[in-house]
């Protein structure tokens, strides 16, 4: 049972019209009522929840610090679901650091990062995945990851998951009543319809997992690499891609010789983008570090874009980069690069020569922009489901998430296995069990408490 009462500044620090401080707890009301005083004369306690006052701000002897606004949120009916109160002061730092420093003088204890939303979910006000869907608000950095996020936030996912789990739940009841009551006819599904149940329970629990594919790809983001021969056009392309001269750009082979590497937006997907020395035979042993981390990037990318010059024959190195491309176990894209000076027939014949080794291509001038929205497109039909709609479905957003439920569907078939091949009903139990307890993790109701921490250690102090 949490007994102590926690503050923080929920806005961010530094200079600025206001700045919002939270304190929730048992003695929220309490301990705000001594550091904040409404000018009506009342006590902060005495007035209605859910009003905001107008009032000064005094530290512990009395002296006025600054003067603001307070609003008090009655338990249950509070973000955390404890009573809370929210001081908003002026936004300077030393004023928001004076104000805090009021607070936890008079009893309440510096707030850890996430507490807020970990108090929200242990007090049952959200769920686990609303949670790390509102984590995933505040740092979403693309309009797609807003859209998932805010959908997270308002239950999506949870409701979708809390419905299998009701399913299996019945369906559990049924055999348990076979299993205590073997002579007595007291179970509410008969074979045949608990195997119709685990059917639809496993149809509905794979095209929730199914949605990671798109969830992964707009939150988490796609480990993605550019390759390719030096003076390609790879830096252009990344350029291009981050929207400003991140990398430099130069006619003299071998400009690159680190990897660069940024988070952005390609169309709705996110990619965690890398961009990597040119790939050539080179006696400079700074740049033979650069090419053998290309190497490495490339081996564990999920999203491949291979520069290849569409106006000159294919070299040595491209060669050797289409052997490594034909085992690469991502999604490998051939960017066919400076088509806007190549002709008809070098294209032609480069896109023939690039089929084995990679699943498209594509055209374009990394210089001009030309074609980069054909780039973009490909890559969304590869990674977007065009059937969700990130405002409003259910989108698995994470590997946890999508582990669980990969669990939910093995212990699910291994069920319905059983009974397709006559074993005694009984005998699927401990499986329908194991995919409803696998359910229950994706929701928070069946996880550990390293799992927990884990999450919302990831959350900022104050939220």
């Amino acid at each position: 049972m949490i007994t102590d009462t926690i503050a923080a500044v929920s806005t961010p620090y530094g200079k600025g019209g206001v700045a919002l401080l939270r304190i929730s707890g048992e003695r929220a009301v309490e301990i705000a009522a001594r550091v904040f005083l409404p000018m009506g004369g009342k006590s902060l306690g005495d007035l209605d929840a859910n009003y905001m006052v107008y009032g000064r701000i005094v530290d512990v002897d009395g002296t006025q610090v600054d003067d603001g606004m307070a609003v008090v949120f009655r338990a249950p009916h509070s973000f955390t679901g404890e009573d809370t109160v929210e001081i908003t002061c002026h936004g300077g730092i030393l004023v928001t650091e004076t104000v805090l420093t009021c607070l936890l003088a008079a009893g309440a204890r510096p707030a850890e990062a996430g507490e807020f939303t970990k108090r929200a979910f242990i007090n049952g006000k959200l769920g686990l995945s609303a949670a790390e869907a509102l984590g995933n608000l505040l740092e979403a950095g693309t309009r797609e990851q807003m859209l998932l996020s805010g959908a997270g936030t308002r239950g999506g996912l949870s409701k979708k998951t809390n419905e299998i789990y009701e399913g299996l739940c019945l369906v559990l009841s049924s055999i348990f009543a076979v299993i205590d009551y073997p002579d007595e006819d007291l179970a509410d599904m008969s074979r045949e319809q608990i195997a119709d149940a685990l059917t639809a329970a496993l149809d509905k629990t794979r095209r929730l997992a199914d949605t990671y594919r798109t969830g992964h790809a707009v939150a988490e983001g796609l480990p993605t690499v550019i390759v390719g021969k030096a003076n390609g056009g790879k830096s252009s392309l990344y350029n291009r891609i981050v929207g400003r001269e991140a990398a430099i750009v130069t006619d003299i082979a071998g400009t690159t010789r680190d990897v660069l590497s940024e988070t952005a937006a390609l169309g709705r997907v996110t990619v965690r983008l890398h961009d990597t020395a040119g790939l050539r035979e080179s006696d400079d042993y700074v740049e033979q570090i650069g090419i053998a981390r290309a190497l490495e990037h490339l081996e564990s990318a999920e999203l491949v874009l291979a520069v290849f010059d569409a106006c000159a024959p294919l070299t040595d190195e491209d060669e050797d980069l289409l052997q490594k491309l034909s085992q690469h176990a991502g999604c490998v894209i051939g960017v066919l690069n400076k088509t806007d000076v190549a002709t008809d027939a070098q294209i032609s014949a480069l896109q023939e020569r690039l089929a084995p080794s990679v699943q498209t291509t594509t055209c374009l001038s990394a210089m001009t922009g030309a074609g980069f929205d054909a780039l973009v497109q490909v890559v969304e039909q590869m990674f977007i489901d065009g059937a969700i709609d990130l405002r409003h479905d259910a989108v698995v957003a994470n590997a946890r998430q999508h582990a669980a439920l990969i669990l939910a569907c093995e212990r699910l078939e291994q069920a319905l296995g059983a009974i397709e091949i006559g074993l005694p009903i009984d005998l699927c139990c401990s499986d329908v069990e194991q995919a409803a307890e696998a359910l229950a993790e994706v929701d928070g109701r069946a996880v550990s408490e390293d799992v927990v921490a884990g999450i919302f250690a990831h959350f900022c102090v104050g939220k």
